[in-house]
């Protein structure tokens, strides 16, 4: 069942989006060379509790971390390890909070020192074509709309659009209807409602599109192994047009 927020809960889910952009904020800054995957997981985890917030992801479907971090090839969903970044890395966080009750969910991928331009472009693109389908989550329009303005955008430029994960309609559960593909024909779909609220997470790869999933059971991967970029904003649609909740 799509479910329609109040302004109340809009309001909490505003607050829970603001404290997950502000922690990620503070991830993005300490990433460095040198530093281990598992390292961000145990800040992230103490900036949560500095926050007064649960973590959204930790213990999700037995997701054993607070922070999804997925580096180069890792398309999403990467448990945090030993692996060390690296300079020249592209470094994926995916991160979320529960407040009264209300979940917030955003994802950023930065690039470690210098990268080549290829991985510049993939993050330009990915970046912007979180917000080319933001734009089009406006009531009256339909669901696809915003599937179709990503993939127009990203595979203009050559990049591919992957079809195994999707965006999800959020509030109390992390995950609600509808579901949100970054890809879809135009004009088709539900229709967008005012007090909808949508998590918009396109996944753009450089090569093909296809992905797998690690032994760990939660690792996506690309298959050729080509590097991979994710951003994410929860989305709030308004009778003055979409507010991104996750924004600083």
């Amino acid at each position: 069942m799509i479910q329609i927020k109040s302004p109340r809960e809009i309001a909490i889910m505003r607050k829970a989006g603001q404290i997950t952009a502000q922690i990620l904020s503070e991830l993005v800054h300490i990433i460095k060379p040198g530093l281990s995957t598992a390292e961000l997981d145990v800040v992230a985890e103490k900036l949560c509790k500095d926050y007064g917030v649960i973590p959204a992801f930790k213990g999700y479907k037995g997701f054993p971390c607070t922070l999804c971090v997925s580096v180069n090839e890792q398309v999403v969903h990467g448990i945090p390890s030993s692996r060390v970044i690296q300079e020249g890395d592209i470094v994926g966080l995916d991160f979320g909070v529960i407040l009264d009750g209300y979940y917030g969910d955003s994802a950023v991928t930065v690039g470690v020192g210098q990268i080549s331009e290829q991985a510049k472009k993939l993050l330009e693109i990915t970046k912007e074509g979180l917000n080319k389908g933001i734009e089009q989550t406006v009531a009256g329009n339909k669901l696809f709309d915003i599937s179709y303005a990503i993939q127009n955008y990203v595979e203009s430029y050559g990049f591919s659009v992957v079809r195994e994960f999707v965006g999800h309609g959020i509030g109390r559960n992390l995950h609600e209807e509808p579901q949100v593909p970054n890809y879809g024909p135009k004009g088709k779909g539900l229709p967008l409602k005012e007090g909808m609220v949508l998590a918009i997470e396109p996944m753009i790869n450089i090569g093909a599109h296809a992905v797998r999933i690690e032994p760990d059971g939660w690792t996506a991967v690309t298959v050729d192994r080509s590097l991979s970029a994710h951003f994410e904003h929860t989305v709030a649609i308004t009778t003055n047009g979409p507010e991104v909740l996750t924004l600083l």
